[in-house]
């Protein structure tokens, strides 16, 4: 693992615990997802449209699986549905600004149903550009919610009401590899979600691009 985010994320993690460092914690977050960025934004100069469908490690176990293009899919379309569907209770991102025909996605999901070869005829579909732009977009929303999320609502669980929401949404597809993230998120609280879906995840999988990017 990247030294630098991995000390940030320990660091993220011990601060948001208490009240008195809550807040320096949001900004150590909001400077981890920053770096992790400037990778994610690298790809856009060192990589091309091929290279971020290609699929190197295809039959491995873990992240690296995947390719770049789906890697970024997963991380925002994760983050989007986590913020919205389950915390705030409004509409994504991707709904709101139209990114499904936007990005040209055949799929509203998070993308773990797919497997080996379904993963790049999923995103030879997809339009880069537009899939970074709903990148800025639902990093810069999240940040947002992120900076004016009180300390007292950390230890708030998700609520049946927001569970049957997901879960009508059909933005987590029922197959037996994607369903379980409905019980997984709802199983957390709101520091929970801080602490995967909005850091540790993207270091998982920025970190499975990173691999698949020096292979090719």
């Amino acid at each position: 693992m990247n030294k630098e985010w991995s000390e940030l994320n320990k660091t993220l993690q011990t601060q948001i615990k208490k009240k008195d460092s809550y807040s320096d914690g949001i900004d150590t977050l909001i400077e981890l997802r920053d770096q992790i960025m400037t990778t994610v934004n690298s790809f856009r100069n060192d990589l091309t449209r091929d290279d971020f469908d290609a699929l190197p490690y295809i039959n491995a176990d873990g992240y690296h699986s995947k390719n770049i293009a789906y890697s970024l899919w997963h991380i925002f379309r994760i983050e989007d549905i986590v913020a919205h569907e389950l915390i705030q209770g409004d509409e994504e991102i991707f709904f709101a600004k139209d990114y499904q025909k936007r990005t040209h996605s055949p799929i509203i999901t998070t993308g773990n149903e797919l497997v080996k070869e379904q993963i790049s005829d999923f995103t030879k579909q997809l339009d880069i550009d537009e899939l970074y732009s709903y990148i800025s977009d639902v990093k810069a929303v999240t940040e947002s919610m992120l900076k004016a999320l009180p300390y007292a609502d950390l230890k708030n669980k998700i609520t049946e009401d927001r569970k049957e929401r997901l879960s009508k949404a059909g933005v987590v597809s029922s197959d037996e590899s994607a369903i379980w993230l409905i019980d997984y998120w709802c199983g957390k609280d709101i520091k929970g979600l801080i602490q995967m879906p909005f850091s540790r995840h993207w270091i998982m999988h920025t970190e499975a691009c990173l691999r698949i990017k020096n292979k090719l």
